[in-house]
């Protein structure tokens, strides 16, 4: 191919995912899933500002005989403003132990609702039948959400100490410029990490590494441009003033749930781009019977050349696609010409019917897993898509009118073949 040829493709093949993702983005009602994602992260915030109030509590005890406890606890006030925080009552001044055991009792109920909320979305993105066990699901809080909490914690302390230093010169400036940068990479890191485990892992089936990988870059660095663009448009101090006491709540929620949108919609454009050719060749086939949705669907999917550049194959007037009694189980989507079907019987060969530009044909013998029932000879110029069975089976399971037109292409061709079969009888 061509450069021309290959940046056209190339251009195709965005459209179409970002086109999908979107289309799904919306019948799945994701803004919905990110929703429940964020009350239940805005559940889990206040029993971990609890248990934030007794680790402060501990390091002020500690920063009485311990200087780097003091100068780590002076950066926290500094760099979280926790004493804003307590001011406004989100930190008790004072944590009782029996508060505390509230605290963690509601710690594991929200955060066992915040995984199956992830859990929950990410089913519908990924559509999975299979169900996790009872135990698994009361575990995996236990497991996901602190492991979450060290790695997101070592980041927080590490920026703390880091800007508490450069504030007050105990470093060069140039080597302020430097640790920032690399606490920063550090931060992003962490965040992939996370993005790329639930990514990756969280699927059934699960999308190839490599990609989930890429895609978690991708959305680990829309994720940081979503905070440092929140940080700057938006203060906690005006969300005080314009809802009072419930300010707070409002500013944690508002900021939860555009960071949720994001990570779902990575979530959707990484299902999108496991499908993008499933998706076409859907559009392709279910176009020939009925027409596109609307203009955008037409321009978006008009265009065949990136998959005939994929799975085209061009046959010559009399060669022969498949062969009566053998074995392969490909499927062929007549893009262009005219084919025949032949049947051998009684040392003849006889001639049941043809097919034109746009049916399916070769899907019998992969459906009922059987030996080709006829020939198939190419009657003038071919271009057909040539499907791999596993190719054809991915389309039936993500596309029902497809699975539809399938069945019903089966049946006029098998009825067809019994008018044939009669009539030369």
């Amino acid at each position: 191919m061509t450069p021309a040829v290959t940046r056209t493709n190339t251009l195709d093949w965005l459209m179409q995912v970002f086109y999908t993702t979107f289309k799904l983005f919306q019948k799945n009602g994701l803004q919905n899933q990110a929703a429940a994602t964020a009350f239940y992260f805005l559940l889990s915030t206040t029993p971990l500002l609890l248990l934030l109030s007794y680790a402060m509590q501990w390091l002020a005890h500690l920063a009485e005989t311990f200087v780097p406890a003091t100068m780590l606890l002076a950066a926290l006030y500094d760099q979280l403003h926790l004493d804003v925080l307590t001011s406004m009552g989100f930190i008790p001044k004072r944590a009782q132990l029996a508060a505390g055991g509230v605290g963690l009792l509601t710690l594991l109920l929200s955060s066992r609702g915040l995984v199956n909320a992830v859990q929950g979305a990410f089913r519908v993105i990924f559509p999975d039948e299979i169900k996790r066990r009872f135990l698994i699901n009361w575990t995996l809080p236990l497991i996901i959400i602190p492991v979450g909490l060290l790695l997101m914690g070592l980041t927080a302390v590490a920026q703390v100490a880091l800007n508490f230093f450069s504030s007050v010169d105990l470093i060069g400036s140039g080597q302020t410029w430097l640790l920032k940068g690399l606490n920063l990479a550090f931060s992003l890191l962490i965040t992939w990490t996370l993005v790329f485990l639930a990514y990756w892992r969280m699927p059934h089936p699960r999308p190839p590494a490599g990609l989930s990988a890429k895609v978690a870059l991708l959305s680990s660095i829309s994720l940081f441009v979503l905070f440092a663009t929140f940080n700057f448009f938006f203060k906690l101090e005006k969300y005080q003033s314009v809802y009072g006491a419930l300010g707070g709540v409002v500013f944690i929620l508002i900021g939860a749930y555009f960071a949720c949108l994001l990570f779902y919609l990575g979530a959707q454009y990484l299902f999108a781009l496991t499908k993008a050719d499933v998706s076409a060749l859907e559009k392709l086939f279910v176009g020939n019977v009925s027409s596109p949705e609307n203009r955008v669907e037409s321009y978006v999917f008009g265009r065949s050349n990136r998959l005939l550049d994929k799975y085209g194959q061009t046959f010559a007037p009399g060669e022969t696609l498949i062969r009566e009694g053998e074995q392969s189980q490909t499927s062929f989507l007549l893009f262009e010409g005219r084919v025949g079907i032949y049947k051998d019987g009684n040392g003849d060969r006889k001639k049941l019917g043809e097919l034109k530009q746009g049916e399916l044909f070769g899907e019998m013998a992969y459906l009922l897993n059987e030996a080709r029932t006829a020939t198939v000879k190419a009657e003038t110029q071919v271009t057909a898509l040539v499907l791999p069975p596993e190719l054809l089976e991915e389309l039936m399971r993500y596309s029902a009118p497809l699975s539809r037109h399938i069945i019903d292409t089966l049946c006029q061709r098998l009825e067809r073949m019994n008018q044939a079969t009669q009539q030369k009888t």
